[in-house]
């Protein structure tokens, strides 16, 4: 199915563009995105929505993305293992917030290591899209670092024992995602805008 949609959508833009092939190559390549990050919101929706808990997997997808969008880390080398990983973290996660209860000197000592981590560690960036420019990387740090203090200091405070698994877990697994050793679990490079610049000495950005 996918690469009969792609297919289709390629031959429309060259037979109506004039694009050379790297402009192509890159339109491709987002459409291939787009249509992964589809086809796994239709199956990620409509099982949460079977199980009953699509309320809670909009909380835990809105929570996590917010930081994982400036803290960045790994992904999935091929579709159907973001598929699988997917469905076990807005999926089986939320589920799972229904259920459990933390005590607060766990929140504590969760909270305070992940805010040390995602201070050391953020942001993570990919081998296909390096951060390379220095203010970005010290920003998106800043950011990533004041979410999980908020997160942290909320699931403290706050009564709503669901809303509050979710925050915690949100620090857990984000942390873990932009960790040297998930890298190395997983046999991709670290630290990628290290190697860009070391390969691209006369790069400005």
């Amino acid at each position: 199915m996918k690469k009969y949609v792609i297919t289709k959508c390629m031959n429309y833009i060259k037979k109506n563009t004039n694009y050379n092939d790297t402009k192509l190559k890159e339109i491709e390549y987002g459409l291939i995105g787009i249509y992964l990050v589809f086809s796994k919101m239709i199956v990620i929706f409509s099982i949460s929505f079977l199980l009953g808990i699509f309320k809670e997997m909009i909380i835990f997808t809105a929570l996590y993305n917010l930081l994982r969008m400036p803290s960045f880390g790994l992904h999935a080398t091929k579709s159907w293992i973001c598929l699988m990983s997917s469905i076990g973290l807005f999926i089986i996660i939320p589920y799972i917030c229904l259920y459990i209860h933390i005590p607060i000197f766990v929140k504590v000592i969760i909270g305070i290591t992940c805010i040390y981590l995602m201070y050391k560690n953020s942001p993570a960036d990919t081998e296909k899209k390096p951060i390379v420019n220095k203010k970005r990387r010290e920003v998106y740090k800043t950011i990533s670092t004041l979410i999980v203090i908020i997160y942290s200091f909320i699931s403290i405070f706050i009564n709503n024992n669901f809303i509050c698994n979710c925050l915690i877990f949100t620090i857990i697994i984000q942390n873990f995602m932009i960790s040297p050793f998930a890298y190395k679990l997983f046999k991709l490079p670290y630290n990628n805008y290290i190697s860009f610049l070391k390969n691209h000495p006369n790069f400005t950005d």
